[in-house]
């Protein structure tokens, strides 16, 4: 399980073998280690003890640092769980030839497979109850799929060869993908566009608080799987900036986040901004919630069934089994 403290005052601290959260001396949850996965820190205010940070490590529990917006700003992790140096040398070489030109083309295509199907799984709810609804989804659906026919013509050596070509299929769709969003969720709330950092919006600020706390289950997936999280292939190389993250995200924002979005918005839940537009805490407790709760949900992968938290770690080894030369790589694609 991921343990979320959002609360402003909270002080952790560990009793024997359990997580113990207290708040103004009072003691309001105790959990045994033996059941974390993964902590997250999503306020300012919150105390930690070193002997959790401690435990954490010797357990391979992840620490990660969120702000109020929901941005990672830090994490820490074991230097015991990185995985063989094999991995990150053929990593750092696969940048220099056609691995890297692959693995982009397949997140992309992932990507833009999820919106599409994101949009039918909601869309099939309106084809009886709003038929104008749909029929201007299936336009738009119609428009994305046409777009995407683009990019399995795309080939080059190396990915500096070919960025600009798959942001460009990448970045058209996602442009007809938020407008759909848009006409989807008119009658519940008005959403303007996608904005990514200082969104006041509530649609906008859902998003990027949902996106944090999947940004940070990448990583730790990532780096358990023995990868090198700042060395990217589609995302180009800047100093501070994860680009492998970002780039393996993008198989799972639809259907982790977005969906979750969606429904909080559909079924009236609640949303509360400050009045610097971020979300006040009630309103990031009842979302992140919903967040977990879409990780440990099922879906169909390689012929089972898998926990979305399971499918994330899967893909990030096999990435790892990928760059190495073991199999092919294939994205994640969720049903509808």
């Amino acid at each position: 399980m991921e343990v979320i403290i959002d609360t402003y005052g909270t002080y952790l601290g560990k009793k024997s073998e359990r997580l113990q959260i207290r708040k103004e001396g009072k003691t309001f949850e105790e959990i045994p280690f033996s059941k974390i996965e993964q902590i997250t820190l999503a306020s300012m205010g919150v105390s930690i003890s070193a002997d959790i940070i401690y435990e954490c490590m010797q357990r391979g529990i992840t620490l990660n640092f969120l702000s109020s917006s929901g941005k990672p700003y830090a994490m820490i992790t074991s230097p015991d769980l990185t995985g063989t140096v094999l991995t990150r040398r053929e990593q750092l070489l696969a940048y220099f030839d056609q691995r890297g030109v692959t693995y982009s083309k397949a997140i992309a295509e992932g990507k833009i497979k999820n919106q599409v199907n994101l949009l039918k799984y909601f869309g099939k709810y309106r084809k009886t109850s709003e038929p104008d609804v749909f029929k201007i989804l299936e336009e738009y659906l119609k428009n994305m799929e046409e777009i995407e026919k683009e990019l399995p013509k795309i080939t080059g050596e190396k990915i500096d060869d070919v960025r600009f070509q798959i942001l460009s299929v990448e970045g058209r769709v996602a442009d007809v993908y938020w407008k759909a969003v848009k006409h989807l969720l008119a009658k519940e709330i008005e959403f303007l566009g996608r904005e990514h950092q200082g969104a006041e919006d509530p649609v906008n600020s859902l998003l990027n608080y949902g996106y944090g706390i999947l940004y940070s289950r990448i990583w730790g997936a990532l780096l358990l799987a023995g990868l090198e999280p700042f060395a990217g292939f589609l995302h180009v190389d800047r100093p501070g900036k994860p680009s492998l993250v970002l780039d393996a995200i993008e198989e799972f924002r639809q259907p982790v986040v977005d969906r979750v979005v969606f429904s909080f918005i559909g079924k009236g839940c609640e949303i509360k901004l400050d009045k610097g537009g971020q979300l006040e805490e009630s309103t990031r407790k009842s979302f992140s919630q919903k967040v977990l709760e879409r990780l440990e949900s099922q879906e169909r992968y390689e012929g089972k069934k898998f926990k979305l938290k399971t499918i994330i770690q899967r893909q990030a080894r096999h990435l790892a089994t990928f760059l190495r030369g073991e199999r092919n790589y294939k994205p994640f694609i969720c049903g509808w």
